[in-house]
């Protein structure tokens, strides 16, 4: 393969070599869902849904994990809070980030594990690690993981020992040998609920979070597995945790790349719900489609921050009207089931694969798609339009009904006149009827009308089109 990937482990592009040649397995940190899902996390979503989708169209069969923490303080809390079960909650919650997903197009993962379903795969780990001298019980009930035990902690993060310090998700609580020692069993507490304690050999309990990654990815994926992401806020502790807890029982490099998508932020400061300047997925989709969303993340790469604002947005919907313009100007699209792309077919194609192959270039496929739009308005030509469609499709994007998307409408061809309360078509033929009859002052007046609604009319030799301004 000609992909190549950043890699923070070593901090540079590395040849992506599957571990079985024709497939590749990929893990990523999920959602806690104990809340709607912000931006920050559609971004995670959107990154490796893009990740995934072309590592399918270079050939490869993937297995990809994207789990799901349903055992944790915040869930406990909010559960406490609310006055319902945690199962109740996660369920609630789990159904509501397949909600914004499916509408911002990310495709379901392979397996979906939730932690819950896997504390016998954790318990098992954690009793190798106690075995091997890497963990220990402290007086307080607590399993530890001694971390300067495993000499290559601090290997992903870059840092030795000395200048990390115990991350923002694990408490430091007393009975740890050392302050970086972080969790793997939690002694129940008698405020907890009896569903979030679980009996173990360490007496009963629940596990800690870094641990529950370890074991799904182990189970689903095996000791070893092609490709690791998550958020780059996850870089540390989690990741590194998850490195000293899996290669702590094997013995074997876990991942053999290591991915972290850029932060979200909001007036250049990192959005977070601990900060309190997130938005949900569901209030900036009150505000724009889904499809400008996922292109406002995905025009950007992965890897650098992405500043949210509703100007930046604001033009990637202009941006993506572009497109939808080129592939509206002509007739006979194919809008059915793309075929696979010939990649050495011409110019577009091989500057396309180029810059996907270049970890995951997607400013760089963008640029492409703008380039094939530019050449479709210019020659007219068919097949180049369902180029772009089918090049557009392997981001996600522009599969709606060119014209349906141009009006607001949905992606089936729905072109009523959505919340603007006026027949647009009925009014277009008035304005022809006005027009013929030489009363060009009444066209141009319900031109201006239909302005003032936000309904932009454009006319041509073919006649009269609107979209949404």
């Amino acid at each position: 393969m000609s992909l190549s990937i950043y890699s923070t482990r070593v901090r540079d592009l590395v040849p992506f070599k599957p571990l079985d040649a024709g497939k590749a397995s990929l893990y990523v940190c999920g959602m806690t869902v104990y809340d709607l899902c912000h931006l920050g996390h559609a971004r995670v979503m959107v990154a490796f849904d893009v990740v995934q989708r072309w590592l399918r169209a270079s050939g490869l069969e993937v297995n990809y994990v994207r789990n799901i923490t349903d055992i944790d303080d915040k869930i406990i809390a909010r559960a406490i809070q609310n006055g319902e079960s945690i199962r109740a909650l996660t369920d609630r919650m789990i159904a509501e980030m397949h909600a914004d997903a499916d509408a911002l197009g990310i495709e379901r993962p392979t397996s979906e594990p939730r932690a819950m379903d896997y504390v016998p795969h954790m318990l098992d780990m954690i009793g190798a690690l106690q075995a091997k001298g890497l963990a220990y019980q402290s007086d307080n009930g607590d399993v530890n993981y001694a971390v300067r035990e495993f000499p290559k902690y601090g290997a992903l993060s870059g840092k030795s020992l000395d200048e990390l310090r115990a991350g923002e998700r694990v408490a430091v609580a007393g009975g740890k040998a050392d302050p970086l020692d972080f969790v793997l069993w939690k002694s129940a507490k008698a405020q907890e609920p009896d569903e979030a304690k679980w009996e173990s050999p360490f007496g009963l309990g629940r596990p800690g979070w870094h641990i529950e990654c370890s074991a799904m990815s182990c189970a689903l994926l095996g000791e070893q597995f092609d490709i690791h992401g998550g958020g780059a806020d996850l870089q540390f502790p989690h990741h590194e945790n998850e490195i000293a807890q899996t290669e702590g029982v094997t013995g074997k490099p876990m991942a053999q790349v290591w991915m972290h998508n850029g932060f979200v932020r909001t007036d250049n400061e990192k959005m977070s719900k601990s900060l309190g300047n997130f938005f949900t997925i569901r209030e900036v989709l009150k505000a724009f489609d889904a499809e400008t969303v996922r292109f406002f993340i995905i025009r950007a790469h992965y890897r650098s921050p992405l500043n949210y604002s509703d100007a930046h947005l604001r033009d990637a919907k202009g941006a993506l009207k572009r497109l939808y313009t080129a592939l509206a100007s002509v007739d006979g699209l194919d809008t059915g089931g793309s075929q696979p792309i010939a990649w050495d077919a011409n110019n577009f194609t091989r500057a396309f694969k180029a810059a996907m192959d270049e970890d995951f270039g997607t400013p760089g496929a963008v640029a492409v798609l703008f380039d094939l739009a530019a050449h479709v308005n210019k020659t007219g030509d068919l097949a180049h339009a369902n180029l772009l469609r089918q090049l557009g499709g392997v981001l996600g994007l522009l599969q709606s009904v060119p014209q349906s998307f141009l009006q607001g409408g949905d992606s089936h061809g729905d072109t009523d006149s959505g919340d603007s309360g006026v027949d647009v078509d009925a009014l277009i033929a008035q304005r022809a009827e006005a027009k013929a009859a030489k009363n060009f002052a009444l066209a141009d007046q319900i031109r201006q009308d239909l302005l003032a609604l936000g309904i932009v009319l454009k006319d041509s030799a073919a006649g009269t089109t609107w979209e949404r301004a």
